[in-house]
C-alpha cells in the first residue's frame, strides 16, 4: 500500500496557507491504484457481516459505492444540508473552523443493520464522529470506519473511541 503515496499529490498551501492537501485526485486516474484501494479495503472487510456501506460526501462517494458492491452490501450517501429529497436526519458538529451538518435519509438505516462508513481521509474526526451518530440515531450499529488516508498528527482516532477503525494509508506528518 505504500507505493501507493506515490501516486498522491500533495498540494501546499490548500486551501489555506500552512495546509498541506492530500490530493486523491492523481491516485483515481490510475486504474491499478484505484482498483488498489478498493481490493485493499475489500480484503479488511472480507468476512465481515457489513448490511450497508455509507459514504460521506463528497470524496466517499467515490470509494463507498465500489466497496459496497465489492462487498455484496447496499451504499447510504451521507450528504450536506438540503441535499437530499425525502425526510432527513441531521446532526450538526463543530470543526476547527466553524461548524458543519451531515444529513441522511431517515429511512436509509434500518435497525440494527450494521453499517461500514468510509471517507477518503480521516484528519481530525468531527465529520467521521458526526456520521457515527447519525447511523446510531437511526438504529444502526456502526460496523466500522474506512479511510483511504489517516493523517496520524492530527489525531482523529482519539475522536473516535470504541469504533473499529481502518486507514490504508497513515501520514505521521
Amino acid at each position: 500500500m505504500e507505493e501507493l503515496k506515490k501516486l498522491i499529490r500533495e498540494v501546499p498551501d490548500f486551501p489555506k496557507p500552512g495546509i498541506l492537501f492530500y490530493d486523491i485526485t492523481t491516485l483515481l486516474k490510475v486504474p491499478d491504484g484505484f482498483r488498489a484501494v478498493i481490493d485493499g479495503l475489500k480484503e479488511r472487510y472480507r468476512g465481515t457481516h457489513i448490511d450497508l456501506v455509507l459514504g460521506i460526501e463528497a470524496r466517499g462517494f467515490i470509494f463507498a459505492p465500489a466497496l459496497a458492491y465489492a462487498l455484496g452490501a447496499g451504499f447510504v450517501p451521507v450528504r450536506k444540508p438540503a441535499k437530499l429529497p425525502a425526510e432527513v436526519a441531521a446532526v450538526t458538529y463543530d470543526l476547527e473552523y466553524g461548524s458543519d451538518t451531515l444529513e441522511m435519509h431517515r429511512d436509509a438505516i434500518g435497525a440494527g443493520a450494521r453499517v461500514l462508513i468510509v471517507d477518503d481521509l480521516l484528519a481530525t474526526g468531527g465529520t467521521a464522529a458526526a456520521a457515527a451518530r447519525l447511523v446510531e440515531q437511526l438504529g444502526g450499529q456502526v460496523a466500522g470506519l474506512a479511510f483511504v488516508i489517516e493523517l496520524t498528527f492530527l489525531g482523529g482516532r482519539t475522536r473516535l473511541p470504541g469504533y473499529e477503525l481502518f486507514s490504508l494509508l497513515q501520514y505521521d506528518k
